[in-house]
């Protein structure tokens, strides 16, 4: 009786299945798989993994401390983000804005998988921009793209798999080789010290002038930086307004700043010395440079928040192009100014012995200042840009902890709390003060700089 009443009700058993399994396929539950899917349906898992390898890398990438690595981060932003655009109709392609940038299209007829375009074009743009990496760290990009194709690709049609690579790789190449037309910024990590560069002894009025200082006395770093494109602001943006005018005098407002400094040092605490190594990202191979500090956060934000692919990809590319281009601002203007920095004035002017509290846990040399002159403050341009971004893009009311250097043992990464983004850009611009690196004046002019290049970026048209 079981056998019969099996073979009497198989039809319509099997009729049932057929019915339940075309009906799920109506259902599309990997949205990768739906011709109408959008980047808005993915979360942010591929530009925040590809971010949190950038920072990996950017720590031992030679040639790439500030502001090379802005340069990078704005390239590799604006690829990405056009790799996706097509599936993103709130958004804008940004390709107009760029004379030279020509770009491929996608066939309004074929079906896209949008985390598979996006990957590549991560991928891609991480070789093209980092052909000298140790083999170790190319690996991990080979491993990255890998890893995502897996994830997203091996349940996809052969052509749409195809198609979305082919699509990625084109992108990254149409960007890329419109990076290439920047003449100096192109491979400038290659020589990021060059010997050519004499700075001036004395300026127009017989000030004194920076000079590579105490204890390395390196060389200029990127002292033709200026010359690099930028991408919103204009020549008059890049041009930092005039520092308080030089003088010895114990009445003028340049020695009042440069004897602020003097008091911070001497007076240093526990409190102050860990704010200051907090936000310092000074040193190659310790940690990543203060450009990628900036994308740490907004790695932190992006996790926090558990914001969408569209968002995420809009985020990344306008932080890439806001600190590439205050990047430019103040290297431009220390390099226009050359302002002593003030460890030189401090030890010429008031008190010989001076010395900052900036030590390199690696290397073991103390009293450390970088190698380019002190007005505007890079630490508070790329601060301000970077928390102006993250405040219109998250809410400047937005709490967050910064555990960045969380169980690093060379210094103090114990994480660090803020009520709002712009309150952390502050504390960071305001940090090389205590340090001994900066004037007043340099964090100052460096945070309205980088206010004023998110400004730029944002009045870019993102949005239709």
């Amino acid at each position: 009786m079981r056998r019969l009443y099996y073979t009497r009700f198989l039809p319509v058993i099997l009729v049932a299945s057929l019915l339940a399994f075309l009906g799920s396929c109506t259902q599309d539950p990997d949205p990768v798989q739906n011709e109408k899917s959008l980047v808005k349906d993915f979360d942010a898992r591929v530009p925040l993994q590809w971010y949190q390898l950038f920072l990996d890398i950017d720590r031992y990438s030679p040639g790439y401390r500030p502001p090379a690595a802005s340069r990078l981060l704005a390239y590799t932003g604006l690829a990405a983000y056009e790799a996706g655009v097509p599936g993103m109709p709130e958004y804008n392609s940004l390709k107009h804005e760029f004379p030279g940038l020509v770009l491929p299209a996608v066939d309004p007829d074929q079906v896209y998988a949008w985390p598979i375009c996006v990957n590549t074009a991560y991928a891609n743009m991480f070789r093209y921009f980092y052909p000298h990496i140790k083999a170790s760290d190319t690996y991990k990009i080979t491993a990255l793209e890998d890893k995502f194709l897996d994830e997203f690709g091996s349940t996809l049609p052969y052509d749409v798999l195809e198609r979305s690579k082919q699509f990625g790789f084109e992108v990254a190449k149409a960007v890329y080789e419109y990076s290439e037309t920047d003449t100096y910024g192109h491979n400038a990590f290659e020589n990021p010290q060059p010997a050519s560069y004499h700075p001036p002894v004395t300026g127009p009025n017989g000030e004194v002038l920076w000079q590579p200082t105490f204890p390395d006395y390196g060389a200029a770093l990127f002292p033709y930086w200026g010359k690099v494109r930028p991408f919103a602001m204009n020549a008059s943006d890049i041009i930092a307004q005039a520092p308080i005018p030089y003088s010895e005098d114990p009445e003028s407002q340049f020695f009042q700043q440069a004897n602020e400094i003097r008091i911070m040092g001497n007076l240093a605490n526990y409190t102050t010395h860990w704010v200051s190594e907090f936000w310092s990202d000074d040193f190659f191979e310790v940690t990543f440079e203060p450009a990628g500090r900036q994308i740490a956060i907004a790695n932190i934000l992006v996790e926090q928040d558990d914001i969408s692919m569209d968002r995420a990809l809009e985020l990344y590319a306008k932080m890439g192009m806001a600190l590439c281009d205050v990047g430019i601002a103040v290297w431009n203007s220390k390099y226009l100014y050359n302002v002593r920095r003030p460890i030189d004035y401090i030890r010429d002017v008031m008190d010989p012995g001076w010395t900052t509290i900036l030590n390199d846990p690696k290397s073991g040399v103390k009293s450390v200042t970088p190698p380019f002159p002190a007005y505007p403050s890079g630490h508070s341009g790329f601060g301000g840009a970077g928390s102006a971004i993250m405040a219109d893009i998250f809410g400047n009311t937005h709490p967050y902890t910064d555990n960045c250097h969380q169980n690093r043992t060379e210094f103090n990464g114990t994480p660090r709390s803020y009520n709002t983004i712009l309150e952390a850009g502050i504390e960071n611009a305001y940090s090389r003060l205590t340090l001994g690196v900066h004037f007043r004046m340099d964090c100052d002019e460096g945070i309205r700089l980088g206010y004023l290049s998110a400004t730029r970026v944002n009045e870019l048209p993102w949005r239709k």
